[in-house]
């Protein structure tokens, strides 16, 4: 991962809302220049995720803080290992361990579900794919841990696809009016972006194909045996997304009726973060 701007930004913030004016309770007990080492322990198996993001949330904080990656972003651990090591300066490494750890874990358990519903589908065509339903300001770091979980990203905003919803069909006053427009909108621009237009039964699916102008087909909310008809009738003329309150228990089903795409809200949307903490390794004397 190259850190960009918004990584950049996110974690000053983030670094500026945890210290405040300051940590006063570390710069009390620990004189200035005092050095020092961590190692940073998963407490539980799964995937980890975010370890470039810790390593620059050191960076930011004190770019004299050395930081030694032990197991790869994207790679399974097993409880009780060191996943990374940070020497240098105790009152830094102390600053920036929260929002490092509160990054790390956050983008750990994203990547461990994600893993779990890859797996779930293994051996199907179907690719398991994230939503804006991400933590407000979050998203990059979301977004990234799903592709170290193995997921596909979805769009990232609003501008780098267009999606025709159940609120923009109803705005249009029909699908084929929405996908008229969209192409309109797009060829008086002179933009070349791709159309994915949102279904919930298959009578949409129909006039959809009927219309035609699009790139993907999202199925919202379908039962399995309306998957498969659909499946059927696209005929792969264009890309398959399967939507709606997919699960764990359910996510086979969906692949199984030929979906290239699931699409899972709760990968970002209501993480459980996987268990990480850093603990002080040694001090030298003051």
């Amino acid at each position: 991962m190259n850190a960009d701007s918004r990584m950049t930004r996110v974690i000053e913030f983030a670094l500026l809302e945890d210290s405040g004016l300051g940590d006063v309770t570390t710069e009390a007990i620990f004189p200035d220049g005092q050095s020092g080492a961590g190692e940073i322990l998963i407490k539980e198996n799964g995937i980890v995720a975010g370890i470039s993001a810790a390593q620059l949330v050191f960076e930011i904080c004190d770019s004299s803080v050395q930081f030694f990656p032990l197991i790869a972003d994207g790679e399974l651990a097993s409880k009780g290992s060191v996943v990374a090591r940070v020497e240098g300066d105790i009152r830094s490494i102390l600053r920036a361990e929260r929002v490092a750890l509160n990054i790390l874990q956050r983008m750990s358990g994203i990547a461990t579900i994600t893993r779990r519903y890859v797996e779930a589908v293994a051996g199907t065509r179907a690719r398991i794919t994230d939503t804006r339903k991400t933590a407000p300001g979050l998203r990059v770091f979301d977004k990234w841990a799903v592709q170290l979980g193995g997921g596909v990203n979805h769009r990232f905003g609003l501008d780098d696809m267009i999606l025709i919803k159940d609120n923009h069909i109803a705005a249009a006053g029909s699908i084929t009016r929405a996908l008229l427009l969209c192409n309109e909108y797009l060829k008086a621009r002179k933009l070349s972006i791709p159309i994915e237009v949102e279904t919930s039964n298959l009578a949409e699916v129909e006039e959809a194909l009927q219309c035609g102008g699009f790139q993907r087909i999202m199925l919202d909310n379908f039962n399995t045996e309306n998957l498969r008809n659909a499946v059927i009738r696209i005929d792969r003329k264009h890309e398959v997304e399967a939507s709606g309150g997919i699960t764990l228990e359910t996510v086979r089903s969906c692949a199984e009726a030929g979906v290239d795409f699931i699409s899972v809200g709760a990968l970002t949307h209501s993480p459980r973060s996987l268990d990480l903490s850093l603990d002080v390794a040694w001090i030298s004397a003051p």
